[in-house]
């Protein structure tokens, strides 16, 4: 409810100006699947690390299309979450200012539906960043895969929990894991996953 109404908002503020597009509704048949890698666990705190975004249009996931940022060192970047993606601060000279990065991304996904794995933590993330800059949040709908096979194993296995981490997922779905912790590597294979969902074979892995 409160997110809905942040969002309503955000289209009333933005009525007539350049982002106002963005709230409208997508009449198109591609999605995006997005990932992020970050400093931390809790949206609060995180900083954003690495961006990437690959475009999923006819069943056929668009590497040749598809985002892939580095972003400057932030200054939360630790030891804890090197040891997660593998970004140390010399991987990431160079690399995109903030702000360059969110403006990039936004072109980039348009208002396409945007598909990821716990993808309400990267929308998260990129929301703190990104309303002190434009003054909304990302207005495009989000397809949580999680939410999907969780949906389709109960509805085959309803006394079995599903297991929901990313590689239980990404085998049971008979999708190989592509470059583990890049963000790249993790949007190709979260499109994956999800195109098997759409085509139904979470219930019979």
């Amino acid at each position: 409810m409160i997110k809905a109404l942040r969002r309503a908002g955000d289209r009333r503020r933005q009525s007539g100006g350049h982002h106002a597009w963005r709230f409208e509704p997508y009449a198109g048949s591609e999605v995006i699947a997005l990932d992020c890698e970050t400093t931390d666990l809790d949206p609060r705190q995180a900083d954003l690390v690495a961006i990437a975004a690959v475009k999923v249009r006819d069943g056929r996931v668009l590497t040749s299309e598809s985002l892939d940022l580095r972003l400057q060192r932030p200054d939360s970047l630790s030891s804890d979450s090197i040891r997660i993606h593998g970004l140390r601060g010399v991987d990431l000279l160079g690399g995109e200012a903030l702000g360059d990065a969110l403006n990039t991304l936004l072109d980039f996904i348009g208002n396409r539906p945007l598909v990821g794995w716990c993808i309400d933590y990267d929308v998260a993330v990129i929301n703190r960043h990104l309303r002190p800059r434009t003054g909304f949040d990302l207005p495009n709908r989000t397809i949580d895969v999680c939410r999907l096979y969780a949906r389709e194993r109960r509805r085959a296995q309803p006394d079995v929990e599903p297991d929901l981490r990313f590689e239980a997922m990404s085998e049971a779905l008979g999708v190989p894991v592509m470059g583990r912790h890049t963000a790249l590597g993790d949007a190709v294979t979260t499109a994956l996953m999800y195109l098997r969902l759409c085509r139904g074979q979470a219930a019979s892995a």
